[in-house]
């Protein structure tokens, strides 16, 4: 039967969805020796470098476009004014006057009460709508607790956060993707490959109309400029996301990849870059919207047409 979204579903399976991956810290770098992504041969999709090529077309049939973080405001693009712009389509840092790193403040904080796509896609009648992130218990016993972007965006919508207990059920992955973080931290749960974590994002885009996963792991080896970390943990990162794209059905499942700004791509320097950042897009009309991203306000006008047209 159809719901009020005008979405088939059978069996709690979505006839089209949208899975937003989001990476932080990957930028479109310089072939170099400070470049983690350009010494490891086994990165794709992930690694891209300075051309002319604002679009091109993959050879796994996905579409990579250079995608512009700076938003025309001057400094280095930063994690909560990026964020909040791909998580609400409204240009937060022209808002602001300036890039905001870290947490929202209260300015960005209204705009994503206000704009939240996951709001957004509920207004529309989207009840299926999932942040695949787990959260820890600690999370919920500190206070005054510190609130990322997509935080704020979930208690917008009303939604319920991922827990352990989720990911015991494989209804949820940890930002690592392997659970290695929380193994190392003491907690009980198993480890997961990136075969088993890329079967667990596929399954949550069969049964919901838009899944948001957040990985953030490439902003603190680009911070701490980890040679060794990155050289471990790239190849992991891109084999779970061509596993992931395994997985799915391209003709009901769109994958949009992409970044709030440049870091990881640079281990000369601990700052951000001032890089374009990669937006790829896998699957069903993947080259139509590729083609319609410039910036990072357009990422979730992207996803609503895809939902909605």
């Amino acid at each position: 039967m159809r719901g009020r979204e005008g979405v088939f579903r059978m069996s709690g399976r979505t006839e089209k969805s949208v899975i937003l991956f989001f990476i932080d810290g990957l930028g479109i770098g310089p072939r170099s020796e400070d470049n983690p992504l350009f010494l490891n041969g086994d990165l794709e999709p992930l690694a891209y470098f300075d051309d002319d090529v604002s679009m091109r077309r993959l050879s796994d049939g996905g579409f990579m476009v250079r995608t512009d973080p700076r938003l025309f405001v001057e400094g280095r693009p930063q994690s909560a004014s990026g964020q909040t712009t791909i998580l609400t389509g409204k240009n937060a840092p022209q808002i602001l006057g300036f890039h905001k790193q870290g947490f929202p403040n209260a300015a960005l904080r209204e705009v994503i009460n206000e704009h939240s796509l996951f709001l957004q896609l509920k207004k529309i009648g989207h009840e299926r709508v999932l942040f695949a992130n787990a959260y820890t218990p600690q999370f919920f016993q500190e206070t005054p607790r510190w609130k990322s972007a997509t935080t704020v965006a979930v208690e917008a919508a009303g939604l319920r956060f991922r827990r352990l207990s989720d990911l015991l059920g494989r209804k949820a992955l940890f930002h690592d993707f392997t659970n290695r973080a929380l193994i190392e931290r003491g907690f009980d749960v198993p480890p997961f490959s990136e075969s088993e974590a890329a079967e667990i994002l596929a399954s949550l885009a069969a049964e919901n109309s838009f899944v948001l996963y957040e990985h953030f792991l490439t902003d603190k080896i680009g911070h701490d400029r980890d040679f060794e970390t990155a050289a471990r943990h790239l190849p992991a990162l891109a084999r779970f996301v061509r596993e992931t794209l395994r997985r799915l059905d391209p003709e009901k499942t769109t994958f949009i990849l992409t970044s709030d700004h440049g870091n990881i791509e640079d281990l000369s320097v601990r700052n951000h870059t001032l890089n374009d950042v990669p937006t790829i897009v896998w699957g069903r009309r993947s080259g139509e919207i590729a083609g319609q991203i410039k910036d990072l306000t357009d990422i979730t006008p992207a996803v609503l047409r895809l939902l909605t047209e």
